[in-house]
């Protein structure tokens, strides 16, 4: 982290047009940096920004209110954020909280260092109070993963003026004007009900009500996913191709209708039909590349209902068993 400029400002010192950047109109104003550093994100320019989303988001930028975006996976949620903050050429970094992540890589521990020819013990502070004192946004990505020690650390400096205590060296740190706090969870912090994903936790209440502002982040319209798809992967940009699109789109939605009536155990995200359309791309075979991107991810036992979504959209029998024709 040393080796990289933070920031060569401190305050955001511009103003940004949000109906040119993000194609829609807020109602405060929003400002940016004029100068970017090696911590701002690369700008996707076929990133396509999801409205209510996006003003969470900017209401985080511009307010300092602590923003969580909550929905399924492959919804584009961590990259929402940073896209935002690429075009706010605000600085950014994410962190995975995963169940190896401890309390001391947050806040940081003692280490042995050589001073002056001689071995000294000295506390290195973890990336929580570096970020803290820095012009930067942070985001911990799979929130509702983190584990007890990890979260009620991230807990003191929710509230948008919290203080840091590092207890070690007997330090109160304040938060930099600039220092935004997100976060991107699967559930709202009452467990996984679904099955889908193991490992989440039930997030103490009294934490969930400091983030001011919970966005949610779900599955959008078939024509909105197609421009997202052709976006990502332009080679589909013909009159036959969009038609795939299309179907591959309408796909995914009967086995997210499939998922919430009990059928299946597997959705397709939107991050699962660009995979499917890139290697249709390199492979020249759309069955194949359906098996190969998402069939063979799918339980034994349910794989004939996803062959059927198939057949239903393309028109191709890839093998249903007679027992589902039957039925």
């Amino acid at each position: 982290m040393e080796n990289k400029q933070t920031h060569s400002l401190d305050e955001p010192d511009v103003v940004v047009d949000t109906k040119s950047l993000f194609n829609i109109d807020v109602d405060f104003e929003v400002k940016g940096f004029s100068k970017g550093s090696d911590y701002v994100p690369e700008i996707d320019p076929a990133y396509l920004f999801d409205k209510d989303t996006t003003q969470a988001i900017l209401a985080g930028f511009s307010r300092n209110r602590r923003v969580m975006i909550q929905g399924y996976h492959g919804t584009g949620k961590s990259t929402h954020i940073e896209q935002v903050a690429a075009r706010l050429n605000w600085p950014c970094i994410r962190i995975n909280l995963d169940s190896h992540i401890s309390r001391i890589d947050l806040i940081g521990k003692d280490a042995i260092v050589i001073k002056n020819g001689t071995q000294v013990t000295e506390f290195k502070e973890g990336i929580l109070p570096w970020a803290v004192q820095s012009p930067m946004a942070l985001v911990f990505d799979e929130y509702d993963a983190g584990r007890a020690d990890v979260m009620f650390v991230i807990q003191r400096v929710l509230e948008s003026g919290g203080k840091l205590t590092l207890l070690d060296t007997n330090k109160v740190i304040s938060p930099h004007n600039s220092f935004r706090l997100f976060a991107t969870a699967n559930t709202v912090g009452l467990g996984d009900t679904t099955g889908l994903y193991h490992g989440t936790q039930q997030i103490n209440q009294g934490q969930m009500d400091r983030w001011s502002i919970v966005a949610s982040l779900n599955y959008l319209p078939v024509d909105a996913e197609v421009e997202i798809v052709l976006a990502k992967v332009p080679s589909w940009k013909t009159e036959n191709g969009k038609k795939t699109i299309q179907k591959m789109v309408s796909l995914a939605g009967l086995t997210r209708n499939g998922f919430m009536s009990g059928d299946i155990s597997t959705i397709m995200s939107p991050r699962t039909v660009i995979t499917w359309a890139e290697n249709a791309e390199i492979l020249g075979d759309i069955s194949l590349s359906f098996n190969l991107s998402f069939l063979n991810k799918c339980d034994e036992i349910e794989r004939d209902i996803v062959k059927e979504y198939y057949q239903r959209c393309f028109d191709i029998d890839l093998g249903i068993s007679k027992n589902l024709e039957a039925s």
